[in-house]
């Protein structure tokens, strides 16, 4: 029996009423999506109906460090926690993934587990996390720290912080229960398993309340492209974002991370790997070249400077926006993005402003503008040469630009046999052709 063709895997990355820094104020938009479940139930089933592997919801866990006046001129991304918005969508939809961002440094491991053990059950397998770390001070001054803690050891942490979460998810072996009114168990005791973990930065008697997940693990996605955040995705993550602007980068890190996956002892087509990608779709090229431009001309200059020092790790509102990037001290932020960041600066010779004009569509990802055809023909390239499995794509206005994208370039896809035509499985793992992980007991017995 001849192996089906390799197909590309998508992500929904939904954030607010877009992704572009000035698309709440675009004349087509309405704002108060931003702060309306409608407005997600909207695009949860427009996601499904485009059959994509799953919708993704960013987060962090404060407001940036900037005046009220400031932060009053850009919208909301992410007015909502992630994992309640998803549950609430698990209600109203039926097979897409539900991927939400959690960090591993202000949650506990146990509430972590819990949450995400629920969230599979209630959606019949559908749950994925987003592990990160959390990479700003403003966001450890709301849980009690002055500053956020190093990059290394917040990875370090996360590393043992996964283990114990799997093992709480591996406290209940599959298929516990009993329900035996006769017998008086309702579950099997030999099947359940206190984790009594002792380790560097945590202590968890476990066991877990919630059962095994439906996928026996949530799929684990993972987001940083630094040494530190490479290694951890090497070991655990079975779902990669990454934030790429060229081919031949995106391939250099879709090479690297396999052969660190390998070097873990993992099958490293056990890991997909997903650049992100903000396509402006137009009937013709001219009309996307126009939808963009329209975008761009409504930067709040402000607010562009506050997006751009956040993501960097300095402030640049010193600094004459027509002049030179300034050499920067390395971050204990978000490391891979600030050093995306410089080399796009020094290679092209932007100044600050052109730097953060690039960066209010997609936050370094990169951006594709064109008819269907071209933004397919440009996603194939990508796929076709080891430098993507797939896509997380971030439209530019929500609900228009996910809806240009489902009935544009998912049709030109499928032309070409590059993705699904129908959903073949009901779980996240099904849909990304992950393997379920076996119990630990039943794998050795």
């Amino acid at each position: 029996m001849s192996q089906p063709a390799r197909q590309l895997h998508l992500g929904a990355f939904l954030m607010g009423v877009g992704h572009h820094l000035a698309a709440w104020r675009h004349p087509d938009v309405d704002p108060s999506g931003a702060v309306s479940f409608a407005h997600f139930r909207q695009l949860a089933q427009l996601a499904e109906r485009g059959l994509f592997d799953a919708l993704f919801l960013a987060d962090n866990v404060g407001l940036p460090a900037a005046p009220p006046s400031t932060l009053s001129r850009g919208g909301l991304p992410y007015h909502f926690e992630p994992l309640t918005l998803l549950a609430a969508l698990a209600g109203v939809t039926e097979r897409i993934g539900l991927v939400a961002t959690v960090s591993a440094t202000y949650l506990p491991p146990y509430h972590l587990a819990r949450k995400f053990a629920t969230l599979d059950h209630l959606s019949g397998g559908r749950s994925g996390w987003n592990l990160v770390t959390s990479g700003t001070d403003w966001e450890a001054q709301n849980f009690g720290l002055k500053e956020q803690l190093s990059h290394q050891e917040r990875y370090r942490r996360a590393a043992e912080y996964v283990t114990v979460v799997k093992g709480l998810w591996d406290s209940w072996e599959d298929q516990p229960y009993l329900f035996d009114k006769d017998s008086g168990r309702f579950f099997d005791p030999t099947k359940l398993h206190p984790l009594n973990h002792q380790g560097e930065y945590f202590s968890v008697r476990g066991p877990l309340q919630t059962g095994r997940p439906v996928q026996g693990y949530p799929v684990i996605v993972q987001a940083g492209s630094s040494e530190h955040g490479q290694e951890l995705a090497a070991a655990t993550a079975e779902l990669v974002f990454i934030a790429q602007q060229t081919r031949e980068g995106a391939q250099a890190f879709y090479r690297g991370l396999k052969a660190r996956v390998a070097a873990h002892g993992r099958d490293p087509d056990q890991v997909k790997i997903l650049p992100g990608v903000l396509p402006v779709v137009g009937r013709t090229a001219t009309e996307a070249e126009e939808k963009f431009a329209a975008l761009q001309a409504l930067i709040d200059p402000a607010v562009g400077i506050g997006l751009l020092s956040g993501l960097i790790g300095h402030d640049l509102s010193g600094y004459p926006l027509d002049g030179p990037l300034p050499e920067l001290p390395v971050t204990e932020g978000w490391q891979s993005r600030q050093q995306l960041f410089v080399e796009l600066a020094r290679q092209e010779q932007l100044t600050i402003r052109q730097l953060y004009q690039r960066v209010a569509a997609a936050r370094g990802h990169r951006t594709v503008v064109g008819t269907a055809s071209q933004i397919a023909d440009q996603l194939q390239d990508w796929f076709d040469n080891e430098a993507a499995d797939g896509f997380n794509i971030l439209a530019p206005t929500l609900p228009h630009g996910l809806a240009d994208f489902v009935d544009q370039v998912i049709p030109e896809l499928q032309r070409r046999g590059l993705f699904r035509t129908a959903y073949q499985g009901t779980t996240l793992r099904e849909h990304l052709g992950l393997a379920r992980p076996a119990h630990p007991r039943a794998a050795a017995a």
